[in-house]
């Protein structure tokens, strides 16, 4: 009991500091918020079912911390890193019930700290750190079906109402979901070793009920987010040779990304030696979340020929750690834990100085846009002309989207210059392509 209350404390201290480290650093290095945070705060200034290049869920949470916050940077990057943490914790809590060794599942989740995606990338909120918490509660409470005789009926509504937000976050999520599923039909319809259950269709019920109002939202729009995301693939220019040079530098980009990741895993193991037992329930389970939605995303490379964008991956390692250490648990040697302590360390205070040093010494990042300094010569040129407070703003996401977030009467984004509502505005100004007005 004494050694399972320490762990948990050493895991909640490990917690705590990364919410502090990667809370005060870009507080203090960055004079703004980036591009995607200044984006959602954007789109949050005027909610809506969805956007020109996401669903709603990144735009959401960001336009509740500013209910709360107001206009301080930090809280952006504090929800950020509660984000992270709460998918830090269901890993934990899988893995503890995985590995049935609540040593090993804090190692499995240290080992994250390896994987850029869970420290240098994560101050800035978007739609790829939205869906942490979501993935991870997804798999914990897939789990928890999988691995039950009896199904419980709230576990199957949890799975559906996490899965419909981290599908409204990003729908790359779906690429989880198709994972999650084709295990189950593989269970169910040719291994047969579970039986189906009407609970199941709870899951779906519940997801596709809470993607309604989207859907609706998609329709009215032309499904105007499909073809960004689309867009964004280079579909519409790809050739022949696309469909094998972008998976294979997809292949590339994950080794080098994995290289941290399994040099902490070498510090720990005698050996680096492993066979699949696809007997073994639990290594089946751990083998469709973690490798199935990755085989996925190259197939979809191959097939369409598409490029993978590297941030696209941020929520499909977190449960590498458990993975890894559920192969090579029993070629772990803990006496070699010191060794894996000093790397993670290392990795551990090395991301946030090359995090400083590179927001200190380069002086022409997006951080280093002057938007409260803008925000306050607007609001004098408004002051100038008009009484009255500004309602809304309209031009690119970037320019107008620091005015909304920095002026204090948090004006409405209307999007791009918008025609419509300068024309029946009672009063506007337009400088340097934002418009600002009246309703």
């Amino acid at each position: 009991m004494n050694v399972y209350r320490n762990i948990n404390n050493i895991f909640f201290i490990f917690a705590l500091s990364h919410l502090i480290v990667w809370t005060l650093v870009p507080s203090i290095t960055n004079n703004n918020l980036p591009l995607d945070t200044i984006e959602a705060l954007a789109w949050g200034s005027n909610l809506d079912w969805g956007f020109s290049k996401h669903p709603p869920m990144s735009a959401f949470f960001p336009e509740v911390f500013y209910k709360i916050f107001g206009a301080q940077d930090w809280a952006y990057y504090l929800l950020s890193q509660l984000f992270v943490l709460i998918a830090f914790y269901y890993v934990f809590k899988f893995a503890n019930e995985i590995l049935g060794n609540i040593s090993l599942a804090l190692i499995s989740i240290l080992l994250l700290t390896s994987i850029y995606f869970y420290n240098f990338t994560t101050p800035e909120f978007n739609v790829n750190v939205c869906q942490l918490p979501f993935w991870s509660m997804v798999v914990y409470y897939s789990w928890r079906i999988y691995d039950s005789k009896e199904i419980k009926l709230s576990d199957c509504l949890l799975v559906g109402i996490f899965a419909a937000i981290g599908f409204l976050s990003k729908y790359l999520f779906i690429y989880l979901l198709i994972s999650v599923d084709l295990l189950f039909i593989y269970l169910i319809f040719f291994k047969k070793t579970k039986k189906f259950d009407f609970k199941y269709l709870i899951t779906l019920e519940v997801f596709l009920v809470l993607l309604v109002p989207h859907f609706i939202w998609l329709y009215d729009n032309e499904f105007i987010t499909i073809f960004y995301g689309l867009k964004r693939t280079g579909l519409e220019e790809s050739v022949i040779f696309d469909h094998i040079k972008y998976p294979l530098i997809f292949l590339a980009k994950q080794i080098g990304i994995l290289i941290p990741f399994f040099f902490l895993v070498f510090l720990l193991t005698k050996k680096f030696k492993f066979k699949f037992n696809f007997k073994d329930k639990k290594l089946l389970f751990l083998f469709f979340i973690n490798l199935a939605p990755i085989a996925l995303m190259f197939a979809t490379s191959m097939v369409m020929g598409s490029k993978i964008r590297t941030m696209w991956m941020t929520p499909f390692y977190l449960f590498f750690g458990v993975f890894f250490v559920y192969l090579l648990r029993s070629q772990i040697n803990l006496k070699k834990i010191n060794s894996f302590l000093v790397g993670f360390l290392f990795l551990f205070f090395l991301s946030p100085i090359i995090y400083s040093y590179i927001s200190i010494s380069q002086p022409d990042k997006r951080t280093d846009y002057p938007g409260k300094e803008i925000a306050i010569k607007t609001q004098i040129t408004w002051d100038q002309n008009f009484n009255q407070e500004i309602q809304f703003v309209t031009g690119d996401e970037w320019k107008a989207g620091n005015l909304s977030y920095h002026l204090k009467s948090r004006p409405k984004w209307e999007g791009y210059t918008n025609d419509d509502i300068l024309n029946n505005s009672s009063k506007f100004i337009c400088i340097d392509d934002v418009c600002l007005g009246r309703y």
